[in-house]
């Protein structure tokens, strides 16, 4: 079992080697899944759509 103090020093030195992305890079990373996410919903609509229209074709 580690001591407290020191357990707590390790982590802040671990902490100190992180990476933080920039605000530019959250942006465009946050831009690109809304993008993406929209495109998804748009393939998945059009799907739904060609199944609909299909089953309507067949069942009259």
């Amino acid at each position: 079992m580690a001591n407290p103090l020191q357990f707590l020093s390790q982590v802040r030195s671990e902490v100190g080697k992180i990476s933080w992305p920039t605000r530019r890079e959250v942006l465009l990373t946050t831009g690109m899944v809304f993008v993406m996410a929209a495109l998804t919903a748009l393939f998945f609509s059009l799907v739904d759509w060609v199944i609909r229209f299909g089953v309507a074709q067949i069942i009259g």
